[in-house]
């Protein structure tokens, strides 16, 4: 038997010849959030003279996208599964497209002919003493789409913290093998606000002890973990966490005794932050990572009692739609894991799903509260799916309420300062 050691060396090649591997009119995929294999993307972007038609597919990274750039036009085109802001203006100007999707529905498009992928670029921890590879912060949907791809291209970095569960690829998969040191990118979560702190509280007064919780990232998700840390027991299923879901385990208010499913675990699909939360998860068999297609899984979701999933918004009308991918027809970001993990968390016993968000934006002057959204809007989460919603004046639960009792409830939490705008308005559509 060939030792993993010769099979390692005899794919070692430069980013240059791994990016040679691309040909054109290839669909290549690029390892997502803080794995993004920048040296790879950048060695394929030199090559944008002798290529045309190649597509490039991922969700939300966090370096630089130059194929998304002015020009790039005739060589690549991104093909949006999650749009981040390294890629929100090249998709809103035509030069780049986006595809609404449930994120975990995403592996399927790669195995069942609708995203077929002729190359993976994806970013490792350096091999174990048998040969196995670690995905390291980012399982998500890459290690399907590494299994997928025709060609499979790694980058080695000494900085990737190894990560456990379903996480792994042995060397012998990689056609080809480049070796990069650089840190990891970190992600700003952005000020915690007042604003954030009262939402916060709002929410964390609907979880109870023992509960699952599912969070992302942000000044809000931060400020909720803040105000759980009084909490006890809690758990974590998530589809991602940062640095506050970390000293929420450390303050011991995460222990997961009381999960119904994966008990004492931690499980994610992938994790944005800074080194302080990479470091954490490094060889750490407290947390498990698996990919979104069983993370996401409503059904999954749904088996955790007492699951509390909290998502944000961007804007809700007073019948209870929510719009958190776009402005209007620009898109802004992705469905995401949101309707997931609403869904799983209204079947789950005791199960406890939010939509949070300020009641305003724009510093004040544009209330998120409104009679209709915005045209050429998205509706993420419809109206059928929403429970809770929170703002930083309280929160109140749709579920089971018609129209106008809808309308009442959402004017309620809404800026005072909107308020009769809004009563007018539900006036003028219910009465």
């Amino acid at each position: 038997m060939t030792d993993w050691t010769e099979i390692y060396r005899s794919r070692l090649v430069s980013d240059a010849e791994a990016a040679r591997l691309v040909k054109p009119g290839d669909r290549v995929y690029s390892h997502m959030g803080a794995a993004h294999p920048g040296a790879l993307l950048n060695a394929l972007c030199d090559r944008a003279g002798e290529l045309s038609g190649v597509e490039i597919v991922h969700c939300i990274t966090l370096g630089d996208a130059p194929y998304c750039a002015p020009g790039m036009e005739g060589s690549f085109r991104h093909n949006s599964l999650f749009t981040a802001a390294n890629s929100r203006e090249a998709v809103n100007a035509g030069r780049a497209d986006h595809i609404p999707v449930f994120l975990h529905e995403i592996e399927d498009l790669f195995e069942n002919g609708t995203l077929p992928l002729d190359v993976a670029f994806i970013q490792v921890s350096p091999p174990d003493g048998h040969g196995n590879l670690s995905l390291g912060p980012g399982i998500d949907i890459s290690l399907t789409a590494a299994r997928s791809a025709k060609r499979l291209v790694v980058q080695v970095n000494d900085h990737m913290p190894r990560t456990l569960g379903n996480s792994i690829i042995h060397v012998s998969e990689a056609d080809a093998i480049v070796e990069r040191s650089a840190p990891l990118p970190v992600f700003d979560q952005g000020e915690i606000t007042g604003i954030h702190r009262a939402i916060g509280r709002h929410v964390a007064a609907l979880i109870p002890d023992g509960a699952t919780l599912q969070i992302g990232v942000g000044g809000i998700p931060e400020a909720v973990l803040e105000a759980l840390r009084g909490h006890k027991d809690l758990g974590v299923h998530t589809e991602m966490f940062s640095d506050g879901m970390v000293e929420l385990i450390e303050s011991g208010a995460v222990n997961n005794s009381r999960k119904t499913l994966h008990p004492g675990k931690t499980i994610t699909t992938f994790v944005l932050g800074s080194r302080r939360v990479y470091d954490f998860v490094d060889d750490n068999p407290s947390v498990e990572f698996h990919t979104n297609r069983y993370v996401n899984s409503p059904e999954v979701i749904a088996r955790n009692a007492r699951m509390a999933a909290v998502n944000s918004a961007l804007e809700i009308d007073l019948t209870g739609q929510v719009c958190s991918d776009s402005i209007g027809p620009k898109i802004y970001s992705g469905i995401g894991g949101q309707v997931d993990f609403i869904r799983g968390a209204a079947h789950s016993p005791g199960g406890v799903p939010v939509i949070a968000l300020p009641a305003t934006a724009k510093g004040g002057r544009v209330s998120r509260i409104v009679p209709r959204l915005k045209d050429g809007s998205g509706v993420v989460t419809s109206r059928g799916d929403v429970r809770w919603v929170a703002t930083e004046h309280g929160a109140v639960n749709l579920h089971g309420r018609n129209l106008r009792q809808r309308a009442e409830l959402l004017i309620s939490i809404a800026a005072p300062e909107f308020r009769e705008e809004l009563e007018r308005a539900a006036f003028a559509a219910f009465a």
